[in-house]
Parts: structure tokens; C-alpha cells; sequence
């Protein structure tokens, strides 16, 4: 299937090269050189990518990138600059960005980034096509993933990273949420002197933990009220869903665990098994700490951050129940800028 890809730049010679390079990839290529040139064009015929320079005269790329995302939210967007800023690089990824390249890139990259993009949303709007079948589409994207992963082979760390950004962005995460809690993963278990490739498992099932949502309707799953009981017990088979998708592939079966107990917890309350204590794989037992540090310091659509001094309080409030004692007196003695540094932005 051909892909009509929208190129917004003022730098004509950049617009004309991309432009030859992807067509040369099967794709239907279209320059535009301002944002209302851009929207002059989306007006009369739909797109499945943007690829923005951010800096152009008159409005930005961004202002364009919002005026997409309003307009068609699962459209592909990649963000071009040549400002290498971390700040707006997540800002970015904030308003709805697949991903932001630096100038001058490299060409190979930037056709695995189009592919990649391109597949995140094909991923997604079968999501969203065959929700209402639910059996049928674990069976179908199960066998998708499965198949994919072994065909990627070398690439499937990326490829991983690719999935998982489609699935935060069904659920409509705020920038990355599986990613920060597989970053906050790893480095809590450095700390514990965890060997790296137990830590590198660790990272991989934080990153995968709620791919079983791939599984759960979207009328459930972006439902904005409280769900009721039936819902909340579809909502529960996730943990079970995301490990049946993983267990079948042998470089996923130690995140497959992890993604079967990353809602138990240390109390025995938590589900799919009640495990409790030592019983939770120590993976799952850090990441209940971390997911929390990442829900409660990120804007929901419920609610704004909230400050540090309340992720420390919760986290005091249940030790013995949800958290791990021991797990907890390291975590409340790790300073609110390590926890920054690693997230790549600041806390209130």
C-alpha cells in the first residue's frame, strides 16, 4: 500500500531530497514550504505522515504538528531541527510527535525512523478497526508481533521501542511513559548491584509491562469515567495477555514474567496470582515503585503532576502493602535530582 507522506520545509534542497529518497521507497511524496501551504494541502486530501522542519518563517512546525493532531490524530509526524534540544525535543513528543531528527541526519536512519512510524500506525489503526472483536485481534496482532520480532531479529530492540511508543500513544501516555519507567527500572536496579544482564531483562520487561492492553477494547481501555466491575475484570486480563503474546518467544520469556506480575503486590493483593512477598519476581516488585513515581509526576488528563513530596508519601504510605520494605528505604533515600537526570526533565 502506497503512503502519502506531507514534507514541510523552507529549505527547498532538503524537501527535494527526502522527497526523491522516499518515492524511491514506493511512497507518494508532497513538498510544501510553510505551514499554511501545508494546510492548504491536508485540506483537499488526507495524509499518513508529516515529516516538519520546526524553524520556518512565518508559524513553526509545531503550531503545524497541533493543527495535524487535532485534525487526524493517528497521523505518523516526524520533527525536523537543527537544534539539538532535549526540552523541545519532549515537548515534541508531548503534542503527539513519532519521533524528532536532528539535522544533518543520516539518511539510513531517518528511513528506518519513516518505516518504523509508518508501522506504528498501520498497528494502530488496526487496533482501533478490530476492537470490537477481541479474541480475533489478540490471535491476530499475537501472531503480528511474533512474527515481526523474528523477521526484525537484530533490530528488535528498536523495533520493541517502535511497538510500545504506538501502544502509550492508544492510551494517549503522556511522552513516553514505557520508556521512563524501563529507564527508572534499570537504574534503581543498578543500584541493588543487580548484574547488567539481569538489569538489561529488567529494562526489557518494564518497557513490554502493558502490552497486553494490545488485547483490551478501546471502549474500556479510553473509557474517561470509572469503569465497572465486568470492565475493571477485562481491564485485569492484561497482565495475562501481555505475558501469552511474549511467552512463545525465547529472548521475551524473562519479560514475560515480569509482564504476569507487574500488578501483584507485596501485601498478596494484588492480581493476576496474589503473589506476595519474595514470591513477586524482584523485577516487579521495583517496578511497582517506579511505575508510581512515573504516574504521579506526570500530567494526566485528569489532573496536573504532582510534586515529589507526594510520590515519597504514597510511597511511605503503602510500604509493607503494595511496596517492598527493603526496596522502599533504598528508594526514599535517592535524591529528587537522580530521579530528574534520568527522566530527563524536572519535577515540581
Amino acid at each position: 500500500m502506497q503512503n502519502t507522506i506531507l514534507i514541510v520545509d523552507d529549505e527547498e534542497m532538503i524537501s527535494e531530497f527526502l522527497a526523491s529518497t522516499l518515492t524511491r521507497e514506493g511512497h507518494r511524496c508532497i513538498m510544501a514550504d510553510s505551514v499554511e501551504a501545508g494546510l492548504q494541502y491536508m485540506a483537499s486530501e488526507p495524509i499518513d505522515m508529516a515529516i516538519l522542519d520546526i524553524v520556518m518563517p512565518g508559524r513553526s512546525g509545531i503550531d503545524l504538528l497541533v493543527e495535524i493532531k487535532k485534525s487526524d490524530p493517528h497521523v505518523a509526524v516526524l520533527m525536523l531541527t537543527a537544534i539539538n534540544d532535549m526540552e523541545t525535543a519532549m515537548g515534541c513528543i508531548h503534542k503527539g510527535a513519532d519521533d524528532y531528527i536532528v539535522k544533518p541526519f543520516n539518511i539510513d536512519r531517518m528511513l528506518i525512523t519513516v518505516r518504523n512510524s509508518l508501522e506504528h500506525r498501520r498497528v494502530l489503526l488496526e487496533n482501533i478497526a478490530y476492537h470490537e472483536n477481541l479474541e480475533l485481534k489478540v490471535m491476530e496482532q499475537t501472531q503480528q508481533i511474533r512474527e515481526t520480532m523474528h523477521q526484525l531479529n537484530l533490530a528488535y530492540e528498536s523495533s520493541l521501542t517502535a511497538l510500545i511508543r504506538a501502544l502509550d500513544a492508544r492510551e494517549r501516555e503522556t511522552g513516553s511513559h514505557s520508556e521512563r519507567v524501563m529507564n527508572y527500572t534499570m537504574s534503581f536496579a543498578r543500584l541493588l548491584q543487580i548484574p547488567e544482564k539481569e538489569v538489561a531483562l529488567m529494562g526489557r520487561g518494564a518497557l513490554l509491562h502493558d502490552i497486553g492492553k494490545i488485547g483490551v477494547s478501546d471502549g474500556i481501555l479510553l473509557k474517561p469515567g470509572k469503569l465497572t466491575e465486568d470492565e475493571w475484570t477485562d481491564m485485569r486480563k492484561h497482565s495475562q495477555i501481555g505475558y501469552d503474546i511474549l511467552a512463545g518467544m525465547d529472548f521475551l520469556k524473562n519479560a514475560a514474567e515480569f509482564v504476569l506480575s507487574h500488578h501483584e503486590r507485596y501485601d498478596g493483593s494484588g492480581y493476576p496470582r496474589g503473589l506476595r512477598r519474595e514470591e513477586i519476581p524482584l523485577g516487579a516488585r521495583i517496578f511497582a515503585l517506579v511505575d508510581t513515581l512515573d504516574a504521579m509526576t506526570s500530567d494526566r488528563p485528569y489532573r496536573k503532576a504532582l510534586p515529589f513530596d507526594a510520590v515519597t508519601a504514597e510511597v511511605q504510605r503503602c510500604c509493607g502493602t503494595q511496596f517492598d520494605p527493603s526496596l522502599v528505604e533504598l528508594f526514599l533515600g535517592i535524591p529528587k535530582s537522580v530521579w530528574e537526570e534520568v527522566a530527563g526533565r524536572k519535577f515540581d
